[in-house]
């Protein structure tokens, strides 16, 4: 088998995801039996690279149907393939961008992956087949914006499952596949330069930090002093007793670094983004072999301010006779965000006669530097009449690497995939700095902090995360006859994650009272080495901190599986299987010594998960498919943990619920695809999920005020819905003239509708993630409510003209819409946050020109023209609260490309 070959159909049929007991229809008896080649006439599909866990079938493949595209024939299941065309199309530079362009998936927040309108705890994200940890911990799945598009040579999503996957599957997989063996040589550079309306060139606000912060990698100004990390480590509250002297604390707060991490300063001419990225490949012949080296490395900087309203209410109040929403807390706020993206990869693959070898290293560093300030009132813990001043500034330091290797291996009728991986992602936020000052009218006439009165403060925050995900597994396929072609597959797969994340949060105390005019003070000039030392200003742990300062987590799993593929009668084939599952999970709270012990969770299960899917290629070009199947959805760690966290999106405390429950999914799925031509499609899908213990967000306010999201099982919920998708070519030569006579026209459209509810019914119990104790269900839930996380109405469309050639010339219109969709369950009565991105509309150019004997790729794209700003709000009757709403800008980039 030629290298070119082994890639499309054994990349392609031999992995599960395009599953490797795929079948074709029999040829009739008075015909040959033959590959289905294209005529000379007929364009041949274009290859995709797919790596996926599953044993190779080595046979030949008979495919009745004309013009179903290779990775989709190749399936017994229902599936979504971007290939690099289609990920270039869009221009999106991560993979996070092009997934939103998939009929029924959505992206929130431009980082998480919504299918169907579940949440993103329903989707699986792995690399090559394999898992992946999460540098983010308040969610399990790994934020798909680490990814640029530049690594990947595909992406699969399977909406319908199969045994050979992980169970914990509730939406579907998302299945990356990182760039292998090229078929030519090749050298590209890029660079790029973009901004955006609400921030380029526009006010926004910043603070120093270290000489390093440009490249997303502090020079040593955020580490830990000494004396306070020796403190640290001797897991004990850090106070004055025992232990500590008020001098002591004192020495902590004048050891920390100062205006560097905490001034904050205006900027009134942020910059543009700017970006960079080189990619190399080549293959060699190594005797008998083909050995093949890719290489990527990328840098992106970029700014992005956001300016708006960030409102809470205690409770439903009378207004007018009616029920009504006031606000308490009501801020306006300005954060500007700068962003430092570097990634590297270098991929090393070999195919010896009909074996392929492919391994892979990964590394992804992600800075976030980020000064926000608001100002506002807040009548529950100050008054309703003085006015706050509050500043933050953090530096989150995401990384993520993984090697993996994948052999697979080919003997006539056995095929076996082995594989195997190791990952570790960290996130490390040291020097979390927050402040308020109040406006005082009596005497200053200005605004104080005396770091004690309600509303005046400074704290600092230290926290950390390391996460280690072990992954291995053997798959082995079968193909014989038994009076119908069949195709047995069995496999075994080994998943350990353990993680280790803490966090210490401290305040600046003064022993004593400052006095006027030292409150008036700029922070850096209040928290001075002469104001500590002076004033007696302690760095004393919040209690908070305190109680749960860290834990620890596992997750070990251990699966096996069967499956049969069988092709029962002409153009009709079964994917039979089921998967056994063993998984022990555990959270443990690591309190400090001499405080309570704290609330761990520990979930023992095991599950035998059954799917099967029908293929009915009832016509050369078209086919139907019916899938079910039952799967389980695990709480995440940080949804377990009781430690609090602070999410800098919403600007929102998060908690864990240590008695949380596995969710269990029973699937139902039906598929009508039917293929005009190459690349042209119409398909129709019906889905039903019945999801028992489903987990929900659940907003509370607490003392002061505070509005916390923890968790808690609902009963039951069911999800059902549609969608549609056309793609639709039209050529444009009988315009007349050379420059329409090799283009055509791009057409292509999808809408997804998904209605959910929750049920609740009287006796239904479940845990109130306050107190940590059984309530009824009624009291968190109301029977009919939407799950949180889900849109009703998901569109996508494409409008655009490209060249037929094989030149890039494309000039795209892409519009989105996503229906409103619940963030969190409202507290206390009130009603839910809902979440609205609407409408967006993008303009997407790529242009291919030799200038001088060089090739050169021009990109320019034009995002979010009709300006939509993003709003989270909660409304009773005439009255709305603004828990989030800010403008997001239209941004502008421009890109070119050097190809060798």
């Amino acid at each position: 088998m030629t290298k070119r070959t082994a890639i499309i159909t054994g990349l392609l049929l031999s992995s599960a995801l395009i599953s490797p007991a795929a079948f074709a229809q029999n040829a009739p008896a008075e015909e040959p039996v033959t590959e289905n080649i294209p005529s000379d006439d007929e364009p041949v599909d274009e290859d995709v690279d797919v790596s996926a866990p599953g044993g190779e079938f080595s046979g030949e493949i008979i495919v009745r149907g004309k013009y179903i595209p290779n990775p989709v024939r190749a399936t017994g299941e229902v599936v979504s393939v971007l290939g690099e065309a289609e990920i270039a199309r869009t221009a999106d530079g991560d993979i996070a961008g092009s997934l939103q362009r998939v009929t029924g998936l959505s992206v929130v927040g431009g980082r998480f992956v919504f299918v169907r309108g579940l949440g993103e705890r329903y989707s699986l994200a792995l690399l090559n087949g394999l898992p992946l940890p999460s540098p983010e911990p308040l969610r399990r799945v790994v934020p798909l914006d680490l990814f640029p598009t530049s690594v990947i040579a595909s992406t699969v999503v399977q909406k319908s499952y199969s045994v050979n996957y992980p169970g914990e599957f509730g939406g579907g997989v998302i299945n990356l596949t990182t760039k292998s063996t090229p078929d030519e040589p090749f050298l590209k550079i890029n660079f790029g330069v973009s901004g955006d309306s609400e921030t380029t060139g526009k006010l926004g606000y910043t603070y120093d930090g270290s000489d390093g912060d440009i490249i997303g990698f502090d020079t040593g100004v955020r580490d830990i002093p000494d004396g306070l990390a020796q403190a640290l480590a001797q897991n004990v509250p850090i106070s004055v007793g025992t232990i500590f002297t008020s001098q002591d604390l004192q020495d902590f707060a004048a050891s920390l670094n100062n205006a560097e991490t905490s001034l904050i300063q205006r900027n009134r001419d942020i910059p543009a983004n700017f970006s960079a990225d080189i990619s190399a490949g080549k293959t060699f012949d190594v005797g008998d072999a083909y050995v093949g080296v890719v290489a990527t490395a990328g840098f992106d900087n970029s700014w992005r301010t956001r300016g708006g309203v960030q409102q809470t209410s205690q409770g439903i109040v009378n207004i007018d006779g009616e029920p009504g929403l006031l606000p308490d807390q009501d801020f306006r706020f300005v954060t500007t965000e700068n962003r430092i993206v570097i990634n590297g990869l270098l991929g090393l693959s070999a195919e010896v006669g009909e074996h392929k070898f492919r391994f892979t290293n990964l590394y992804i560093h992600d800075t976030s530097k980020e000064a926000s300030i608001k100002s506002g009132i807040d009548s529950i813990n100050v008054s309703d009449d003085q006015l706050l001043n509050q500043g933050r500034t953090s530096w989150f330091e995401r990384q993520l690497f993984t090697t993996q290797f994948v052999g697979e291996f080919k003997f006539d009728e056995l095929s076996v995939d082995i594989r195997g991986s190791y990952a570790n992602s960290k996130r490390n936020a040291p020097y979390e700095r927050t402040y308020g000052y109040a406006f005082d009218d009596i005497i200053a006439q200005d605004y104080v902090n005396n770091l004690t009165s309600p509303g005046q403060s400074a704290r600092i925050r230290f926290s950390d995360l390391n996460d280690n995900v072990y992954g291995a597994g053997i798959d082995l396929s079968y193909e014989t006859d038994i009076g119908v072609p069949v195709i047995f597959s069995s496999g075994y797969s080994y998943y350990k994650n353990d993680r280790f994340a803490q966090r210490r949060d401290f305040r600046f105390v003064p022993v004593g009272n400052i006095p006027n005019p030292i409150d008036q003070e700029r922070i850096d000039f209040l928290l001075s080495d002469y104001n500590v030392y002076t004033y007696g200003l302690e760095l004393r742990e919040v209690a908070s901190s305190a109680s749960v300062p860290a834990y620890s987590a596992t997750l070990e799993v251990q699966a096996g599986y069967a499956s049969v593929e069988a092709e029962l009668a002409d153009g009709l084939r079964a994917n039979l299987g089921v998967r056994y599952e063993d998984a022990k999970q555990q959270v443990t709270p690591i309190t400090l010594i001499g405080g309570a012990p704290g609330v761990g969770s520990g979930l023992n299960n095991d599950y035998w998960l059954p799917a099967g899917t029908l293929t009915w290629n009832f016509a050369e070009d078209m086919q139907f498919r019916l899938a079910a199947s039952k799967t389980i959805a695990r709480p995440q760690f940080r949804e377990l943990a009781p430690q609090q966290f602070l999410d800098l999106e919403s600007d929102r405390t998060f908690v864990g619920n240590p008695l949380l429950t596995d969710s269990t999914l029973f699937n139902v799925e039906g598929r009508y695809e039917y293929y005009i031509g190459r690349g042209e499609r119409i398909t129709l899908a019906g889905f039903y999920k019945k999801i028992d213990n489903p987990i929900e967000n659940v907003a509370f306010v607490q003392g002061g005020g505070t509005l916390f999201t923890g968790f808690s099982n609902a009963p039951t919920a069911t999800l059902y819905g549609g969608e549609v998708e056309l793609v639709k070519y039209l050529p444009l030569y009988d315009l007349g003239g050379s420059f329409f006579e090799d283009r055509r026209l791009m057409l292509a459209a999808n809408y997804t509708y998904t209605k959910s509810e929750i049920k609740v019914k009287a006796g239904d119990m479940s845990i109130n993630p306050i107190t940590l104790t059984p309530v009824a269900s009624s009291n968190l839930f109301d029977d009919g409510d939407r799950l949180t996380g889900q849109s009703s109405h998901v569109g996508n469309f494409q409008f655009g003209m490209e060249r037929e050639d094989g030149r890039v010339s494309q000039q795209t219109i892409l519009l989105t819409y996503n229906s409103p969709r619940v963030t969190a369950r409202g507290p206390q009565g009130q009603p839910d946050l809902i979440e609205r991105t609407g409408w967006k509309l993008d303009v997407v150019l790529r242009e291919e020109m030799n200038i001088a004997g060089q090739d050169f790729e021009l990109k320019f794209e034009a995002r979010n023209l009709l300006g939509t700003d993003y709003t989270e709000s909660q409304t009773l009757g005439s009255t709305t609260i603004l828990n989030n709403a800010y403008a997001i800008g239209t941004r502008f980039s421009m890109s070119i490309g050097l190809n060798f």
